[in-house]
């Protein structure tokens, strides 16, 4: 002898006929907290977020930048001081 039974309900029913506890509202808090440092770790790494951490390290970090592109605009390609 074989039974089928088939039972229609929605995952929210069979939940609270079965006495499992409700998660959404923590899974909610924890999606929105994971979002929240998805997006700071995003901002962070903004190419403006990068330059102002590196200029914030030494001051005077843009002259020396400066100064380092225009020593390799202006060198002479193929030139070699040690000669």
């Amino acid at each position: 002898m074989k039974i089928t039974v088939d039972v229609d309900c929605t995952p929210d029913e069979a939940r609270q006929f079965l006495g499992l506890p409700d998660v959404k509202p923590m899974q909610a808090a924890v999606l929105a907290k994971l979002e929240q440092q998805m997006v700071s770790a995003v901002d962070a790494l903004s190419p403006e977020a990068m330059l102002k951490t590196w200029f914030t390290v030494m001051p005077q970090g843009a002259e020396q930048l400066q100064k380092l592109f225009t020593g390799f605009m202006t060198q002479p390609f193929g030139k070699n001081d040690k000669t």
